[in-house]
Formats: C-alpha cells, sequence, structure tokens
C-alpha cells in the first residue's frame, strides 16, 4: 500500500537499523557531466548504507514513461570502484563523498518528461526486495529531464482530498426565525428518525430555536451590508460618507457659528487668559464667572451656547487686551453733523493712541439715535467690523495732533474689503422733540475685540487602548502538508466619543513662498486678511476640532484629524471621524498604507470640542458671559450677531450630488476651460481666455472682469495665477490681462417738465446713469456690473432709465458712439455691438474724459 505522507520517518529509522538498507536519493547526472559522460543517462543512487557487492543489471528494474516505456540498462557498479576506463569520468565519480554508497546505473536511453520508477529486486521474475532492504526504501520515483527549464514547481505535492459531501436538501428562503425553525426540526426529524419529543422543553429543541435565533440575527446583518452596499439604500451615513468618496465627493458634517467679541477690561495690558470661554446670556447670572463656581453650574443647568476664542492656529500668540481699548472716539477736526460716507477705509480717532497696530480689528457701532441722543434709539444694523491696515499715532518722534488746536488724534485705515457698507454717523442735531441740540459721539469705534467661536471644550476624555492582534489561519493552500503559521489579524480599532456633536471649524489654505519656494499651510482664518475674510471658507473644508494623544511603552504622540486618509503616507499619524444619523462618532485610523496603524496596547487620550451647526449663529448682544479666573475682564459682549454656523449635510442631499460631482471638471484644457475656472474666484464677474503660441511654448492669456471694475493688479493677478496653476495643462503659461475698455461718448437732449428745476432733474438723470451704487442700494445704469464682454449696448434701457427721472417730459439721444470715433451708424441702429474682449464703460469722471463722457442739454422747466 502506498500512503501520502507529510513528515517521512521511515528513512531515518532504516538508517539508525544496523542491518537495514535503503534508498537515500537519486540524481540524475545531467548538466555537472564530466567530459564523455552521456547527459541524463547516469543514475546515481545513494544508499543508506555502503552497496552491497554482487548488484548487476538483473536486480533493477526502471518502470514508467510516456513516449518511452522501455528504459535499458548498459551497466551497474559502485561510485567507489566504477567499471570504467581511467580519465575524467572515473575520477568524477570516486571523488563523490561517500562514494562506498552510490550506485551508478548507466541507462541506454535518457527517458521523456514523464516520472520514472527504480526498483531494487531480487532477480527479473522475482520483484521481491533486496535481502537486508527495506520494502518502503527499495524503489525511488524520478525524473530524466529534472535540470530542464520548467515553469512549475519541483517541489512535492501532498493532495489529500476529502470526499464531496452530499448537498443537503434544504430551502435558502428562510431568512426569518419562524421559518429557519421550522427548516431547522424538519431536518432533525429526518437525521434522527427516532425523535419525537417536539416540545420547547426538550434539550433538541431548544438547540434548533438557539440556531433559529443565531441564523435571524445573521440574516438581518447580511441584509443590512447589502443594503449599505449601495448609495441609493444605505442608511448608515458613514456608508453614504464612503460611497461618496468613490466619485470625489466629500461629503460635510456642517460648521461651527463665528462672532467678533468685544471685551471690556478694567486694567491691563494682558494676554488674553488662556481659560476664557463664553456663554449666551443667562438670566441672573452676572457678566463674569469663575470656573467650577456655583454660578457655572447655574449657568450650565440652562444649557447655554459655548463660545471660545479662536486663533489662526495653534502656535499664534494670544492677543493683548488693554484699558484704554476699550472703545476710542472719532475726531471731526472740529466740524459739526458729520458721518462715514458708504465705501469709507479711513478715520481720525480722538487721542494718542501708540499702542493700536495694523492687525487690530476694530468694530464701529452706533451708540445713540442720531435724531433722539438716546441710547435705546440706536440703530442696531450700524455696526461693522474692520481689521487696521495702517495706524498713524506719532508725526516724527512726537505725537500726532491737529494743528490748530493741539488735540492729539491717530489716523487710522483699515482693509479695503472691509470698506463700510453704509453711512456712519459721527456727529448730529437731534430734532425739535428733543431739543434740537448738537451731539457728539454718535457711533464709536470698540476695541479689544477677538474672533470666537462656537463649541465646548473636553479635555483628557480616554478612549481606551488598542487591543491585541487575533491570530487566524490562512486559507488552505491545497496541499495538506503546507501547515502556514497563523497571521496575526489587526484589531479593528474604532473607539466612540463620549458626547456629540463634535465641531468642525472652517479652515483654508494660505499660499506663500519662502526662499523661492512654495508653502502651502492651513489656518482657521487669515490675520491679514479683512475682518470679513474670517468668515469665509468653504464648508467641504471644515476639519474637526479634536485632537488625539497616544501613550505606549516608547513615548506619547500626537494624532491630527483629516477629512480621509487617501493622502495620508504610512507614517502619517492621522486619523477620520465618522458620525452618524443619531450624532454618535467614531474614529477611524489608518492601515499602515493610507495613514499610520496604531500598535497594539497604546492608549488614546482626546480632547475636543462640541458644539456645531446653524445652532451657534445667535443674535448681536447675545454672549454676555465670560468665565474666567482674570478678574480684569469686566464683561463681553458680540456687537454683531454670529455666523457661519451650516447644518450638516443630509443623506438625501448626498443621493442627489455625489453621482454628479465627477461631472465637475477639476482640469482645464480649452480656453473655455480656463475661463470658467476663473470664474470660481472671488470677485471675478466674467473672464474670456485665449490660447495662443508665444514662439517657444503656448500661453494661455486670460482677461478678466472684476467686480465693480476694480483693476486687475499685480496682488489679484499673482492670487489668479496661484488658482490656475491647479488647473492648467502641462507645457501652458500663463498671463492675466485687463479688459478692453471701450469708452462711450452719448449727448441727450432733455425736455424738463415746467414744474420742475432743471438742476433737480439733473442731478436725478446724472444719478440714474451714473456708473456708481445708488443711495437706494441699486444701481446706476453704467455701473461696471451692468456690463461684461461682448455685450451690446441698447439705447432702449437708456432712454427707459431716463424717462423713469421725475421732470422728464421726453429725451431725444443725439450722440452714441464710441469715444473719439465719430460714427452715426450706433445711433441710427439703436445699438453699438463689442468685441470678444471688449467692456462698455461710460464713468463721466470729469478727472478721467477718457473713461467716457456723458453731455445733457436740458430745456423747459425752471
Amino acid at each position: 500500500m502506498i500512503y501520502t505522507c507529510c513528515e517521512e520517518n521511515r528513512r531515518m529509522a532504516v538508517e539508525a537499523h544496523p542491518t537495514l538498507n535503503g534508498i537515500d536519493w537519486l540524481e540524475v547526472l545531467d548538466l555537472d557531466a564530466p567530459a564523455g559522460s552521456p547527459r541524463q543517462r547516469t543514475l546515481m543512487v545513494r544508499l543508506l548504507k555502503p552497496v552491497p557487492a554482487g548488484i548487476t543489471a538483473e536486480n533493477l528494474r526502471i518502470a514508467g514513461g510516456e513516449r518511452i516505456r522501455r528504459v535499458g540498462i548498459e551497466w551497474v557498479g559502485i561510485a567507489s570502484a566504477p567499471p570504467l576506463d581511467p580519465g575524467a569520468e572515473h575520477d568524477f565519480f570516486t571523488a563523490l563523498p561517500n562514494a562506498d554508497q552510490i550506485l551508478l546505473v548507466r541507462t541506454d536511453s535518457e527517458g521523456d518528461h514523464s516520472t520514472y520508477r527504480l526498483h531494487l529486486q531480487q532477480g527479473s521474475g522475482d520483484p521481491a526486495p533486496l535481502p537486508d532492504f527495506d520494502p518502503r526504501l527499495s524503489a525511488i520515483d524520478f525524473a530524466f529531464k529534472v535540470e530542464c527549464p520548467s515553469p512549475f514547481d519541483c517541489a512535492p505535492r501532498h493532495d489529500c482530498p476529502e470526499a464531496p459531501k452530499p448537498v443537503p436538501d434544504l430551502s435558502y428562503l428562510a431568512r426569518d426565525y419562524a421559518s429557519l425553525r421550522r427548516l431547522i426540526i424538519d431536518r432533525l426529524t429526518r437525521q434522527m428518525p427516532g425523535w419525537r419529543d417536539h416540545s420547547p422543553a426538550d434539550l433538541t429543541t431548544t438547540l434548533a430555536e438557539l440556531i433559529a435565533y443565531v441564523g435571524d440575527l445573521q440574516h438581518y446583518r447580511l441584509d443590512a451590508i447589502g443594503t449599505e452596499a449601495y448609495l441609493h439604500t444605505a442608511r448608515r451615513r458613514s456608508s453614504l460618507r464612503r460611497h461618496a468618496l468613490l466619485v470625489d465627493y466629500a461629503m460635510h458634517e456642517g460648521c461651527n457659528a463665528r462672532a467678533w467679541l468685544h471685551v471690556e477690561v478694567s486694567g491691563g495690558p494682558f494676554a488674553l487668559p488662556e481659560d476664557l470661554r463664553c456663554h449666551t446670556r443667562v438670566p441672573g447670572v452676572p457678566p463674569r464667572v469663575a470656573p467650577d463656581s456655583p454660578d457655572e453650574r447655574t449657568a450650565l443647568r440652562a444649557a447655554p451656547l459655548v463660545f471660545e476664542p479662536l486663533l489662526p492656529d495653534e502656535t499664534s500668540p494670544r492677543p493683548t487686551l488693554r484699558l484704554e481699548h476699550n472703545d476710542f472716539a472719532f475726531y471731526t477736526w472740529g466740524d459739526a453733523r458729520c458721518c462715514l460716507p458708504v465705501g469709507a477705509t479711513a478715520a481720525t480717532l480722538r487721542g494718542h493712541w501708540p499702542d493700536l497696530a495694523p492687525g487690530d480689528v476694530l468694530i464701529f457701532q452706533e451708540t445713540i439715535g442720531p435724531l433722539t441722543g438716546l441710547a435705546e434709539d440706536a440703530d442696531p444694523t450700524h455696526r461693522h467690523a474692520v481689521r487696521l491696515t495702517a495706524v498713524r499715532a506719532f508725526d516724527g518722534a512726537e505725537a500726532l495732533v491737529d494743528p490748530l488746536d493741539g488735540t492729539e488724534i491717530t489716523d487710522i485705515r483699515w482693509h479695503r474689503d472691509d470698506a463700510l457698507p453704509f453711512p456712519l454717523c459721527l456727529s448730529s442735531e437731534t430734532d425739535e422733540a428733543h431739543g434740537g441740540a448738537f451731539i457728539d459721539d454718535v457711533s464709536i469705534a470698540l476695541g479689544n475685540n477677538i474672533l470666537v467661536d462656537h463649541g465646548r471644550s473636553i479635555a483628557d476624555e480616554s478612549l481606551g487602548s488598542v487591543p491585541k492582534a487575533r491570530l487566524q489561519f490562512p486559507a488552505a493552500t491545497g496541499d495538506a502538508c503546507a501547515r502556514a503559521a497563523p497571521e496575526p489579524l489587526p484589531p479593528r480599532f474604532r473607539p466612540l466619543l463620549a458626547e456629540a456633536p463634535v465641531t468642525h471649524q472652517g479652515t483654508l489654505l494660505k499660499t506663500h513662498f519662502e526662499h523661492g519656494l512654495q508653502r502651502r499651510e492651513r489656518l482657521r482664518f487669515d490675520p491679514e486678511a479683512s475682518a470679513g475674510a474670517a468668515f469665509v471658507w468653504r464648508t467641504a473644508d471644515a476639519l474637526p476640532a479634536i485632537t488625539l494623544e497616544s501613550a505606549s511603552g516608547i513615548g506619547s504622540d500626537h494624532w491630527r484629524p483629516r477629512r480621509d486618509l487617501l493622502a495620508s503616507r504610512a507614517t502619517d499619524r492621522h486619523f477620520v471621524l465618522e458620525s452618524e444619523d443619531d450624532g454618535s462618532t467614531r474614529l477611524r485610523f489608518g492601515d499602515d498604507r493610507h495613514g499610520r496603524r496604531p500598535n497594539a496596547g497604546t492608549a488614546f487620550t482626546a480632547r475636543y470640542r462640541i458644539g456645531n451647526g446653524p445652532e451657534g449663529n445667535v443674535g448681536a448682544d447675545s454672549i454676555a458671559h465670560a468665565v474666567t479666573l482674570e478678574g480684569r475682564i469686566e464683561r463681553v459682549t458680540n456687537p454683531l450677531p454670529a455666523r457661519g454656523g451650516v447644518a450638516r449635510e443630509s443623506a438625501t442631499e448626498v443621493r442627489r450630488r455625489a453621482p454628479h460631482a465627477f461631472r465637475t471638471q477639476e482640469r482645464a484644457v480649452t480656453p473655455a476651460d480656463y475661463a470658467e475656472v476663473t470664474e470660481r474666484l472671488d470677485g471675478v464677474q466674467r473672464a474670456a481666455a485665449g490660447l495662443r503660441w508665444t514662439g517657444s511654448w503656448h500661453t494661455l492669456f486670460a482677461t478678466v472682469d472684476r467686480e465693480g471694475g476694480d483693476p486687475v493688479d499685480v496682488d489679484f493677478a499673482a492670487t489668479a495665477i496661484a488658482h490656475l496653476d491647479h488647473y492648467r495643462m502641462a507645457g501652458h503659461d500663463l498671463r492675466i490681462n485687463d479688459p478692453l475698455h471701450v469708452s462711450l461718448e452719448i449727448d441727450l437732449l432733455v425736455c424738463v417738465d415746467a414744474g420742475y428745476f432743471r438742476s433737480d432733474v439733473r442731478r436725478g438723470l446724472l444719478d440714474v446713469l451714473g456708473s456708481h451704487t445708488r443711495a437706494d442700494g441699486t444701481r446706476g445704469l453704467f455701473h461696471p456690473d451692468n456690463f461684461s464682454f461682448a455685450q451690446t449696448v441698447f439705447l432702449s434701457p437708456l432712454y427707459a432709465a431716463a424717462r423713469r427721472v421725475p421732470g422728464v417730459a421726453s429725451v431725444q439721444v443725439t450722440r452714441f458712439h464710441r469715444q473719439g470715433q465719430e460714427d452715426p451708424k450706433p445711433l441710427a441702429d439703436g445699438f453699438l455691438p463689442l468685441g470678444r474682449l471688449e467692456i462698455a464703460r461710460l464713468d463721466n469722471d470729469p478727472n478721467f474724459p477718457e473713461h467716457g463722457v456723458l453731455r445733457l442739454d436740458l430745456h423747459g422747466g425752471k
């Protein structure tokens, strides 16, 4: 009987026996054959003990083969004394180690590629083993072509296949508890015909019901997995998020709100305390509360919203608070009934303020009613935050003063993006009902302003330790003797945060250059941008406000959150937050390919904030309590409403938007693509692009029409090029150009009604046909944002606008053409066509008459 065994112990036992002999191995002499020796025709059979004398060709038999079945034996000998003439072949055999144990067999053929078997027997007609030879080691399989090139592994394969089991006759439609119980009991009845007791107290029935219960749970899990496998059927928020990422759509979790907070102090200067947090108004609680005091516990029972200071990043210095910066008065240079007009970007403060610096934020606030002088009549909408860009408090080494009366003053300028959106009254005269008195300081400027955002900090929450890896055996390879060692199965460590919802803060990527290299850093807001820019970000870029600290036997590390781990390297300590519809939030780590996998035994603690969404968009003056040990802080308030809080994306929105996300082109190939990508920039109304060969490469010329007619200056061009660089094709150079402005020349002949003054009608026409924003917020007809590239200028809107002015009886256009190009055709046609990169312009500015002229010839009236 022939066995297939994984461990052959018989050989060692025979070798240790004092008399028994057997075959150890067989080698076919092929490439190593010496000169004169035929290849693949010499078999070197090594025995466990010396070769017995008297072995001849009659004692050997070679069986097997496919194409060559009969392989004869020419001679047999011992390697220590081969039957050969002296020479290279003779010397080769005698030099073999343990030559007296090697039996040489010369065949008359080199056989084929199949397997042969060599037998040692007593004679040609007697297949019994030789005397003192083990029956199991008296034969051996070999191949003549073992050294021929082959794509297969020559290692022996041990297959012990199990007999196929009969397939049971089961209904795979049984998936719930009742049907599974019925199926199992029916099966048991067939397998055990003698079983008759089907009562619930029977042990077999109990086991059947237990199996049906577990099967019901498993089928529910399978159904849930099948449901979560598709975007339009998934119910878990984490599943929707992962499906959306497959088409490069980032599902957002909303964002928290921000507000400018005014801190009134009684001393200083001192740095903003690190323990400061603010609550929305709770009746009966003082403005300043000590941490962990009864007042704070009373406030927390009312569930107020918590706001905490927000810095650009974790390494930013904390701002300094000063008593003298609580508020500032405007200086009107001795004039009365003054206001800062719409679009103002400069003012003068009364007093010498040397510590006021560029980058500080001031909040302009109307404090009393201009007509009554009462605080309750102040307009709460007349509040505006600005970031200073220049402060002039000195004239040389001396304090800056008014040369007329020596009053100390400070000139300030703020960011042009923070230009006043409304006229700010500085001084006025009350109406007759309130005495008709002149009043100053109708509006003031508040200092000591910091940016706060919604969210309460939770420190040092323990998340547990990473469990040890479990051992699992790999799948069978088909070789019964190939016992693979168990492999460690990395644990799934997905800790659950104790509280929710986790705060998500808006972030932005700021690009700057260091030593000629481009560097991008992630900030919560840009401290060099305008005050309004602190509320501008993409909700999809919001990151959770959470950090982790891990502790293991080799030290501690910090882990940072990311929106996804696709761009994370194997060594990056990054993680992702995944929340569900019930607010529960779990952490997911990397797999040592995309993000680092934490080692077993690593303990994690979390520091994060809770509070998110539109509930943080509280109104002005809603934040009223400061929780801090700093006694110099008197009170806090938010003069402006909080904004920026966004609800997290719903499942319906993801199902609707994600399938179309990949259709948003994120590269620019054609000039139309470059124009569309340029229009994604803030402040760009329209863009046109053209591709030209400039001698050495292709250059993309992008012509930009900015909102408000702003020029394409150096700073904007650099911003636009940096933006387009993410989308441009390799080999395309970029250039940003101003549009081609076409100045218009228009003359109007106006007949004024008898009851109107011509000067009033002229003023009304210039206002309606002007290029500025009117007092009621509407645009003049020739406002720069009313025209863009290749937009034809028609006369009909001009007639309609002019006729709406009170006092205009009739109007006639007598001149209508490009400035400096007399052409009666546009007037006759009623329209003026423009080129692809041309934009109509009519500023009617006496200082720049080349920017278009509007002449009015009025008759009649008074």
